[in-house]
């Protein structure tokens, strides 16, 4: 059987402390990490922006107990829907949990598709700022007040950097790069340039998965979909909200919460909303192959029509101890 690993002339680092699989949403990284975990003696640490949420399991095909296949799985369902969450949380928290399991003498398999969990984490990048609720709230009022437009101009006379590459729709960002520059005085774009020099936290062996065919990945997408609605996905966005989460909370917003919450408040019916989930599905899927392409250190296994998982595990294991 021809390799499916692609050698993308990139020398690969031995013994990584920790081992990545990621990729677009259903391109099979949960079952990869799994098995791999079972192989090499390993632990899973989630990197999905979404996983953390308790009670939120078949719109973020959260892995079930069978499928985890007894292997500890760290950073799923750890705060409630109605929380706020943050990168620099999420940082001290997976870095604490990576440390315990390389104290064990475990290998942290980190999986999941938030690109932006998992390069600040291996990256050493710190956040400037733990924030400030009061501070937030008043931004996000005046933002309100004021608009998105006279907002994104007050950044830009500070950090020009920032507001260019920001859209005045850009409520949540605007007012995070505001915050941070009063408090700290510095702007995110010097934060970021200051981080950029540091060396990485952990030395990582970077596995992204996609599909050869673009149609068989958007393929695999509808149906994935098609299962969550299947499994009850409405119901569970309505227990979500009887039990008091708001519509617009943060966790609502997500894919499949966000268009189920329109059809059961008369937006649109369900065939719509159905149909909304899978192009939104789609679309992000395209945004997170755009991401993990820009990194030169990750390597590919590109599925076919049926991923195979043991090939791909063997290739893994076999590239993890390569010489430089």
């Amino acid at each position: 059987m021809k390799k499916i690993l692609k050698d993308d002339g990139q020398q690969i680092l031995k013994d990584a402390h920790v081992i990545v699989i990621t990729g677009p949403t259903a391109s099979g990284k949960s079952a990869v990490g799994v098995s791999l975990a079972k192989e090499i003696s390993g632990e899973v640490v989630s990197a999905d922006s979404m996983q953390i949420y308790k009670h939120m399991n078949i719109g973020t095909a959260k892995p079930t107990e069978d499928e985890m296949l007894g292997v500890p799985h760290h950073l799923i369902s750890i705060i409630e829907p109605w929380e706020d969450y943050s990168v620099a949380r999420y940082i001290t928290e997976a870095s604490e949990c990576i440390d315990d399991i390389l104290r064990r003498g475990k290998t942290p398999i980190l999986v999941g598709g938030t690109g932006l969990y998992i390069d600040s984490l291996l990256s050493g990048r710190g956040f400037s700022a733990r924030g400030n609720e009061d501070l937030r709230k008043s931004l996000e009022v005046e933002y309100d007040t004021i608009g998105g437009d006279l907002m994104l101009a007050r950044l830009g006379a500070f950090d020009p950097l920032s507001a260019n590459r920001l859209h005045s729709n850009d409520k949540k960002r605007i007012v995070r790069a505001i915050e941070v520059f009063e408090i700290t005085g510095k702007t995110i774009s010097q934060h970021d340039l200051e981080t950029k020099s540091l060396p990485p936290r952990y030395n990582s062996l970077k596995i992204a998965l996609t599909y050869s065919c673009r149609a068989e990945l958007y393929a695999r997408i509808d149906d994935r979909v098609d299962k969550m609605i299947a499994d009850g996905l409405e119901h569970e966005v309505r227990s979500l909200l009887d039990a008091g989460v708001k519509a617009d909370a943060t966790s609502m917003q997500a894919i499949g919460y966000k268009e189920m919450v329109g059809a059961i408040f008369g937006e649109f019916d369900m065939m719509q909303a159905i149909d909304k989930v899978k192009m939104e599905s789609r679309r992000y899927a395209k945004r997170q192959l755009s991401w993990f392409r820009r990194d030169q250190d990750i390597k590919w296994i590109t599925w076919e029509k049926t991923p195979d998982i043991s090939q791909a595990i063997k290739e893994i294991k076999e590239v993890r101890y390569e010489k430089k």
